[in-house]
């Protein structure tokens, strides 16, 4: 959900900001006040191309920003983007310079309009004249479809998962005949090589311990021996002064037997010494001050560096490689054997796939004629004589195999009698395509309600967003369209820019986007109205400039009807 909406030197617009909240939010106010100039800085937050025309004359840059609530996946895109989560929340700001340089930030981190734009569907689609085609693409309508009939696209995904490993295993194996016979030379001698080694498992650590007991033989020597002769066989070694002390405690204790317990202590402690004594001892004599060792000691060690720089950090991964090069060796000298059974695994993991899409195909064959029918019937309520249909074209080639099936989903209108389907982006009129757009998710919302809710659903954008929706109907069609906004915001928040008190009524969140002079220049601004003041700007939107009782009492009418639908 979109929670705010702010500009700065924006257009027309100096400062502006908008707390929006659940519902039907929505802009109104006099005609060039500005209110199609926020959805266009929304659309700009949402990776829009940005231009130095957009900077208020006279100041150094423009400033548009918006907070929206986190998803799981808009926060897994910002975690591969390196950038941090911030509670709960997401953070995008677009700075515009005169100059034309730009700048994008998200969450308070530097980023690039390439990751605006991978947020822009989890978080917000906008339906206006200029963001309607780009938004609403062939994925969009597949998303609408499988969001309608609760079609879970999991198992079929897991299949083509399942295919594309096994494809890749195959096309390595049949791969070019000299890059295989070249990759098995370089396998064969790395395996030889590792192999003639001997390696042994931590050998390097204790091989270097070794050499250093080696390089400092003397010195080790003297230090043992000494230790040795100060511990026990020294005139004044500790063995001895511990033993003499023992017995002066043992005397002790023949008259006072609080003495006993020390006497003991001594002991221990004398053992203890003891066995100190006898391990330096065994080290010291165990030194041999041997050049040929060293030497075998050192081309070993060289031989491990040698390896390891070709082969991985440490004699563990070496050992690791060359079983992994020896596997590869043994795949590619079994390679028929493989290529036939990796063959058999690719039959069955292709058949696996089809028999998923199939059944996806099926599904989304029969949800596209209920979902016709309903959008048609929808579109038919809000001034138009339309014929609506949704194709589902199985491509079943395998280039267009995906992770989501092999369907192509289009919807295809015709807005007069007796012309013929066209594509949605043939629609000339992009009022007519946000009125197409307004009934085909009223429709889909209402038909996932119905669908079984065990499924998964597949989440469509939290905020939509229509501008230009009422273009060119009036009447019994805009409060139409207002109940189908309203209808749609139940379940996803709701943005809408509006010209008609017929729609305006309907506003959970009402703002009027209004232009003040001050200083000579112009200042818009952004206010949530209160219930006395939507009655005021619902009765200008009836009367025109000139408010009279009567436009009021038909604001205050058209109000109480929409708050109890």
């Amino acid at each position: 959900m979109l929670l705010e909406l702010r500009a700065e030197n924006y257009a027309v617009i100096d400062d502006a900001a908008a707390a929006l909240g659940p519902g039907l939010n929505l802009l109104t106010g006099e005609t060039g006040a500005g209110k199609s100039i926020l959805v266009d800085a929304l659309a700009l937050l949402l990776g829009g191309k940005a231009s130095s025309e957009v900077v208020r004359h006279g100041a150094e840059k423009a400033v548009v920003s918006c907070v929206f609530e986190a998803t799981k996946e808009a926060e897994r895109i910002l975690e591969a983007h390196g950038i941090d989560a911030s509670e709960g929340e997401i953070l995008l700001r677009r700075e515009i310079a005169a100059s034309g340089k730009g700048r994008v930030f998200v969450n308070n981190q530097p980023a690039t309009a390439a990751v605006l734009k991978l947020l822009a569907p989890e978080l917000a689609l906008i339906h206006a004249q200029s963001e309607t085609l780009a938004g609403f693409d062939a994925t969009q309508q597949r998303l609408l479809l499988d969001r309608f009939a609760g079609i879970s696209t999991e198992k079929v995904g897991a299949a083509y998962a399942a295919w594309r490993e096994c494809a890749g295993r195959l096309e390595s194996l049949e791969s070019d005949e000299q890059d295989r016979l070249r990759m098995a030379d370089l396998w064969r001698f790395q395996s030889r090589e590792i192999e003639s080694a001997a390696l042994r498992e931590g050998e390097d650590g204790q091989l270097e311990t070794e050499k250093g007991v080696l390089n400092n033989a003397e010195k080790l020597y003297a230090a043992a021996m000494s230790a040795y002769e100060q511990l026990y066989e020294g005139s004044n070694a500790a063995e001895a002064s511990l033993r003499a002390a023992e017995r002066h405690l043992e005397e002790l204790a023949r008259y006072e037997p609080r003495f006993g317990d020390a006497a003991h202590q001594l002991a221990s402690a004398r053992a203890t010494v003891e066995d100190v004594a006898e391990t330096v001892r065994n080290f010291g004599e165990g030194i041999q001050s041997s050049p040929e060792r060293l030497a075998e000691l050192e081309d070993r060690l060289a031989l491990l560096d040698r390896l390891k720089r070709k082969y991985g950090a440490s004699v563990s991964e070496v050992i690791a490689y060359g079983r992994d090069v020896t596997a590869k060796l043994n795949e590619l000298e079994n390679r028929d054997a493989v290529l036939a059974d990796l063959r058999k695994q690719f039959e069955q993991t292709a058949a696996e796939y089809r028999r998923e899409a199939e059944i996806v195909t099926t599904a989304r064959a029969a949800a596209a004629k209920k979902l016709a029918g309903m959008a048609e019937h929808q579109i038919n309520d809000l001034a138009m004589k339309a014929r609506f249909d949704v194709e589902v074209s199985a491509q079943k080639e395998e280039q267009h195999w995906a992770s989501h099936g092999w369907d192509l989903i289009a919807c295809r209108i015709a807005t007069n009698p007796g012309e013929p389907m066209k594509p949605l982006d043939q629609i000339a009129s992009g009022g007519e395509m946000s009125r197409v757009l307004l009934a085909l998710k009223v429709s889909v919302e209402e038909g996932a309600a119905r669908a079984d809710q065990g499924k998964r659903k597949v989440l469509l954008p939290r905020t939509l967003v229509f501008d230009e929706i009422d273009i060119g109907i009036g009447g019994r069609a805009a409060e139409a369209v207002g109940q189908k906004l309203k209808a749609l915001s139940r379940s996803q928040q709701v943005l809408c820019v509006t010209h008609l008190p017929q729609i305006a009524a309907f506003a959970t969140q009402h703002f009027v986007v209004e232009k003040r002079e001050a200083k000579g220049r112009i200042h818009t601004a952004v206010r949530s109205l209160k219930p006395a003041e939507r009655v005021e700007e619902v009765a200008r939107m009836l009367s025109g400039a000139k408010r009279s009782e009567t436009s009021v009492r038909h604001a205050e009418q058209m109000l109480a009807e929409a708050s109890g639908r």
